[in-house]
């Protein structure tokens, strides 16, 4: 009897081993490797396709472009319990279950979140809209289909910051970009990374303050 019980015991712990092996799928391509789990059964196999094709098509463009040392090995996990879109810690990206049936066109989710990755900044010496903003500055230069989202760096508004984070910092940013110095966010980045950042870095490369330079998007801008 006793010999028996044993048995069903090893024998419920591999058929729970084999079906946790079925729900994750391990994809290597050009040097990086996607393992991918979900315990929400009725994910569409679709968006699970377009999920891993949007890694493998914007994770190498983000390291090329701002830190090639980033870590080659990832995982996604499409989880019915987290409430929020995603979140990343570790290399593992979170997304919300509830989040991919109601927005199963934010493909760009994945863009946001990898950046995150690649920006690794630990202890960061940096405020937290700046990660943010960064991050979608990202999505927004690399996104595969922002617009099939209808995700667009918005109108900046009189009561806006560069501190509100996310598309307004974002849209800040790329204003920089095209009128100011091409380049500076990837500059800015490194600083995070490498823990050197301070505020007096905008000063460094332009010539003027963040708030002086906020100003001058808002005067252009026609706010």
């Amino acid at each position: 009897m006793k010999k028996i019980f044993t048995f069903s015991i090893f024998v419920m712990l591999v058929t729970a081993f084999s079906a946790h092996l079925k729900a994750q799928d391990i994809t290597r391509k050009s040097g990086y490797t996607l393992s991918f789990e979900s315990n929400f059964k009725e994910l569409d196999p679709q968006l699970k396709k377009r999920l891993i094709k949007t890694f493998f098509e914007v994770y190498p463009k983000l390291a090329k472009e701002y830190n090639p040392a980033t870590i080659k090995e990832v995982k996604f996990f499409v989880d019915t319990a987290y409430k929020g879109v995603a979140a990343t810690a570790d290399g593992k990206v979170t997304f919300s279950s509830i989040w991919m049936v109601k927005h199963p066109e934010d493909i760009d989710v994945v863009t946001h979140e990898v950046m995150h990755i690649v920006q690794d900044y630990g202890r960061s010496v940096g405020p937290g809209w700046l990660t943010e903003g960064i991050a979608d500055y990202a999505r927004y230069k690399f996104g595969v289909d922002n617009e099939g989202a209808k995700w667009s760096l918005p109108a900046l508004k009189p009561d806006h910051s560069y501190k509100n984070s996310y598309r307004i910092t974002a849209g800040f940013f790329a204003w920089m970009e095209k009128n100011v110095k091409p380049g500076i966010i990837k500059t800015v980045d490194a600083s995070l990374r490498d823990h050197t950042y301070t505020k007096d870095i905008w000063t460094k490369l332009t010539g003027k303050d963040l708030d002086a330079l906020w100003a001058d998007y808002v005067k252009n801008s026609g706010v």
